[in-house]
């Protein structure tokens, strides 16, 4: 498997840089790269390829997050792949070559191919229980797509007739301009890139070439995913109008429900366990209810407040394959508010008998952390 390049480095720039630094880099890279600058030239389209993948990470911010922390691998455990191919770059990315330049990229600089049209993502957003998100589940979902017509295949045109060549870009889906240097194909905006124009549409689609129709589809959830997680579901969106190029894609957006025994820090799981006084100095052994079942765990006598018991490898899956994390017991020692009078008595005779200075041991901790 090939090892994929740091973004950063691919980019030249520092992992401090800000988005305009990003899209300045990108830029540079772009126009050296292109494949209509560079013919044949399969270094130079791999080289595109790693800079637009690059692009597209780290001036998205949550995918610039994911990366940060976890490299490609959680990228990949979000379902996401880069690029494949220029088309697909192309396809998915057009808006950030008109954003850059004032063009879209699919018409390249000069090439005149007709730009293939990939069909439009889709959204949904799953919520899932916090015992889910740690332990992986299968869910059900349904939801509505736009597939091409059954009657016109996606073609947008009545049965038995056929749609007229656009006459302002000669059936190419572009027209030509000229931006300094640069000779530049954009898209018709007469046939919006169809090259074709139709006179006489299907009554099933009413010439749009689509129809919208439910879809039920099985969704696995990886074990140790966290709220926000994006999950890419490749060719469940929208198919590409005509056929002609890929459906997009289906992003599942995942909305995981808070848990009022449980507190998450990153791979940790945080249990907290309130305990009295008594059972703090005396010790106890507690049932502790583990997100996947239980464990009798005991609590050692003299046991402070705020005190975490490590249960290790108990805590979330990675979702790049390592280590799990672990599972703490935070102990919380409960002061009751009111006491009975044998309750009382017994605190009082315990005080009289107490003769630590509390005062002064606080002092001698302090003493030897900080000398």
């Amino acid at each position: 498997m090939t090892t994929k390049k740091d973004y950063y480095e691919v980019l030249g720039i520092e992992k401090s840089s800000d988005g305009t630094v990003i899209k300045k880099a990108f830029r540079k890279l772009a126009v050296k790269y292109h494949p209509d600058r560079n013919p044949d030239d399969a270094a130079a389209e791999q080289n595109f390829k790693e800079a637009s993948e690059a692009y597209e990470v780290l001036s998205d911010d949550q995918k610039r997050s994911v990366y940060d922390q976890y490299g490609h691998a959680g990228l990949s455990g979000q379902g996401y792949e880069g690029f494949s191919n220029t088309e697909d770059i192309f396809s998915n990315f057009g808006s950030i070559f008109e954003d850059l330049f004032g063009f879209s990229g699919g018409g390249g600089f000069g090439g005149g191919r007709q730009r293939v049209q990939k069909g439009s993502d889709l959204r949904y957003d799953l919520k899932i229980s916090f015992k889910e998100a740690i332990l992986g589940v299968e869910k059900d979902i349904d939801f509505r797509r736009g597939q091409n017509c059954e009657e016109c295949k996606g073609s947008g045109v009545e049965k038995g007739k056929t749609p007229l060549s656009c006459s302002d870009c000669n059936g190419q889906g572009q027209v030509r301009r000229s931006q300094g240097f640069f000779s530049v194909s954009t898209t018709c905006p007469s046939c919006k890139g169809t090259g074709a124009i139709i006179k006489d549409p299907c009554a099933g689609c009413r010439g749009s070439g689509q129809t919208t129709r439910a879809k039920k589809l099985n969704v696995k959830v990886p074990a140790g995913v966290d709220d926000g997680v994006r999950l890419r579901i490749t060719g469940e969106g929208e198919d590409s109008p005509g056929g002609a190029g890929p459906a997009g894609d289906l992003y599942v957006f995942l909305n995981v429900e808070s848990n009022k025994d449980y507190i998450r820090e990153d791979q940790n799981i945080v249990y907290q366990l309130p305990i009295s006084i008594a059972q703090a100095a005396l010790g106890v052994h507690e049932q502790i209810p583990l997100v996947d079942g239980e464990k009798e765990l005991e609590i050692p006598a003299g046991t402070q407040h705020g005190t975490r018991i490590n249960i290790k490898g108990k805590g979330a899956p990675s979702l790049r394959g390592g280590r799990p994390g672990d599972f703490f017991v935070e102990v919380l020692v409960v002061v009751p508010e009111k006491l009975s009078k044998t309750q009382r008595e017994l605190l009082e005779k315990f005080a009289e008998e107490d003769k630590v200075d509390y005062h002064k041991k606080k002092s001698s901790i302090f003493d030897r952390i900080f000398s």
